[in-house]
């Protein structure tokens, strides 16, 4: 559950101009006050957001919820969150705790938001900002942590969290405290814009900075428009005029992080699948922005980097709040209907473009001997096709409405965790449905954050039946419809036959869930 929000008052320009002439907020971070050899720990972050909260009205301090080790999960809440005409950005750092950029980053803009910069940030928008989601795996310390990354040199966190769950793919089946958390907050404050960030360490690129937006083909098209036609083209271009430096879409190359089966030097994006953040986040209508620092830059630059990026994102969001509010709400409001893919792959670009490809010297963790890969200044240009685009590989139908069991608790719950919006029948009654038959299901061979991921195969089939009394309803005439359908097709990559959540049923040749046949 969501701690109660601290009372928020709506701050007029002359106050807040008070304020930034009364004090001055100083506090420096790990990073900084180390010289750049150490991160920030979770105590570090809860003293300086603390502080940052104190030394400022704009800023509040909550919680989102808790780590499943019992740490509370800090949201500084940066504007008037009952003001509903502004727009809502989510700020979410840290997800894998060795990559702790975003964490000082954001750290560093509290400052400067608390000492009364970015004022106009707050005229038009209100800020979500969660600096150490994975709290727990910030504090596995250990000088070993992210090979080949160059520093911090007094060690970094651990990618997975306390359950050894990777929270970068526990967005559609929420085992983790700290997902549920994440959800309980869409489904409490409903940002519009949401920004995930990382840091890669890939291919060998001269890019300081990757990006992306949603992968999964289902994404409201508008919202894909907007940031590769218009929010990533502005805030690359404010990057190379003010900084000098190159920003692109996320990709790698074969041999060095591009996916196992590819054949092809190109430039290939991630997984569409929405069990990532920005995927998920895609297919619940709100844009999504992922970044990634490079991890051969030096820890300095790469903090850097992150912070002039959220920076440039939120410059584009306030000059553009009316036009991304339409796009959400459009998304919100188009019925979806017709055909979805329900699995996909990357497609390539029609034409080649030009990646610019880097280099590293090679250097040792002194105190650890540890190979560390550092960036040098050197731009090789090289024309490839790249993947940044997902099409659908197999489509299904999307109907009007789910049928869920009654005595499928573990599917109703989950989406009830979702804030999906469900009914309940009353009574017993007579419908024509359409019914999976299972032919045959296949499960991976290798487990993956406790699973073995399962693919079924089979038919839908018309019959009629009698539904019980207590049958949930699951309508996709709501703004959750796309991740209604990710979850609930059976032939899904990523829904609840492929977590395994519904295996009694399979195993009967069965899948539970019905659908309408219209």
């Amino acid at each position: 559950m969501l701690r109660t929000l601290l009372a928020v008052t709506a701050l007029s320009p002359a106050f807040l101009g008070a304020q930034q002439t009364s004090r001055r907020f100083a506090l420096q971070t790990r990073p900084e006050r180390s010289s750049y050899t150490e991160t920030s720990t979770y105590a570090d972050v809860m003293a300086f957001v603390t502080a940052a909260a104190k030394a400022s009205p704009r800023l509040h301090l909550t919680s989102m919820g808790y780590t499943m080790e019992g740490r509370s999960l800090p949201l500084v809440i940066v504007g008037n969150i009952r003001d509903t005409t502004k727009l809502r950005v989510y700020i979410q750092a840290n997800i894998h705790a060795g990559e702790v950029e975003g964490k000082e980053a954001v750290q560093i803009i509290l400052r400067d938001l608390a000492n009364g910069r970015h004022a106009a940030w707050l005229e038009s928008m209100v800020l979500l900002i969660a600096p150490i989601y994975n709290a727990d795996g910030n504090e596995r310390v250990r000088l070993t942590n992210r090979p080949l990354q160059y520093g911090p040199i007094g060690g970094m966190g651990q990618r997975p969290n306390a359950q050894n769950l990777d929270l970068n793919r526990d967005h559609m089946k929420l085992e983790s405290p700290e997902a549920r958390s994440l959800v309980a907050l869409f489904n409490r404050y409903d940002p519009q814009v949401a920004i995930d960030l990382h840091t890669t360490d890939g291919t060998t690129h001269a890019y300081h900075l990757t990006y992306a937006p949603p992968l999964h083909p289902n994404t409201y098209p508008a919202i894909d428009s907007l940031l590769r036609r218009e929010w990533f083209p502005a805030v690359t271009r404010a990057i190379k005029e003010k900084d000098h430096q190159d920003f692109y879409y996320y990709g790698n190359v074969p041999g060095e992080g591009a996916p196992r089966d590819s054949v092809e030097r190109a430039w290939y994006s991630f997984d569409h699948r929405p069990r990532f953040n920005n995927n998920y986040i895609g297919l619940r209508n709100r844009i999504a922005i992922l970044s990634e620092a490079y991890s051969y830059a030096s820890f300095e630059e790469r903090i850097r980097a992150t912070q002039r990026f959220v920076e440039e994102v939120l410059d584009y969001a306030r000059a553009h709040t009316r036009a991304i509010k339409a796009v959400v709400a459009a998304a919100d409001a188009a019925p979806v209907t017709g055909e979805l893919a329900v699995r996909a792959e990357l497609a390539p670009s029609p034409d080649s473009v030009t990646i610019l490809m880097g280099e590293v010297d090679d250097q040792r963790n002194p105190y650890t001997g540890q190979h560390m890969w550092v960036r040098k200044d050197v731009r090789k240009p090289e024309r490839m096709r790249e993947f940044q685009r997902f099409a659908a590989t197999e489509t299904a139908r999307v109907p009007a409405a789910y049928y869920v069991p009654p005595n499928q608790d573990a599917v109703i719950q989950l989406l009830a965790a979702h804030g999906v919006r469900t009914d309940r029948l009353a009574e017993a009654n007579q419908r024509a449905v359409e019914r999976f038959s299972v032919d045959s299901s296949q499960q991976t061979r290798n487990e993956f954050q406790g699973h073995r991921e399962r693919t079924v195969f089979g038919r839908w089939d018309t019959t009629t039946v009698t539904l019980p009394a207590g049958t949930v309803v699951v309508s996709t005439q709501q703004p959750l419809a796309r991740l209604i359908f990710a979850l609930l097709e059976p032939r899904s990559d990523d829904g609840i036959v492929d977590w395994n959540i519904v295996d009694d049923a399979i195993a009967k040749a069965n899948y539970p869930v019905l659908r309408s046949v219209n």
